[in-house]
């Protein structure tokens, strides 16, 4: 019984992460499609919500790499899945924090920092792809 309730938390938090990420890809698609009218379209809203519904469920909770210490000392060695993790998280939330503020502080920023705030969200969220395969494929 402990065991079932343990993985339906665990569930319920994945699920909880991916709707943090929909949101979030939902906030920088409404700021990106409000400057690129060629990106104001459902279509658009809902790839941004699937992304970020992804790269959060698969790269926020990643299992880490076992830690071997040798002769006492530890190894250097770094965690690729971990770095990514980290970094695409940070990038991809970061990105959303601008998006939202430039919804309700309605401004208008210059198109390259549009730009860059699309690309931001999409390296955060490739990065937290790519660090949950990882994490998930390694035995």
């Amino acid at each position: 019984m402990r065991a079932r309730v343990r993985k339906f938390a665990h569930i319920l938090e994945r699920l909880g992460l991916a709707m943090a990420g929909a949101g979030s890809g939902l906030f920088v698609a409404v700021h990106v499609g409000s400057s690129v009218s060629a990106l104001t379209s459902q279509a658009f809203l809902l790839v941004m919500m699937l992304g970020g519904a992804v790269g959060f469920y698969l790269g926020i909770d990643t299992p880490q790499l076992a830690f071997h210490p040798t002769n006492g000392g530890s190894t250097r060695k770094i965690d690729a899945a971990e770095f990514l993790s980290a970094v695409g998280t940070f990038l991809a939330t970061l990105v959303a924090f601008f998006s939202v503020g430039v919804i309700v502080l309605r401004s208008e920023p210059q198109i390259g920092w549009t730009a860059a705030i699309m690309v931001g969200w999409v390296l955060g969220i490739a990065m937290q792809i790519v660090a949950g395969t990882i994490a998930r494929l390694r035995t």
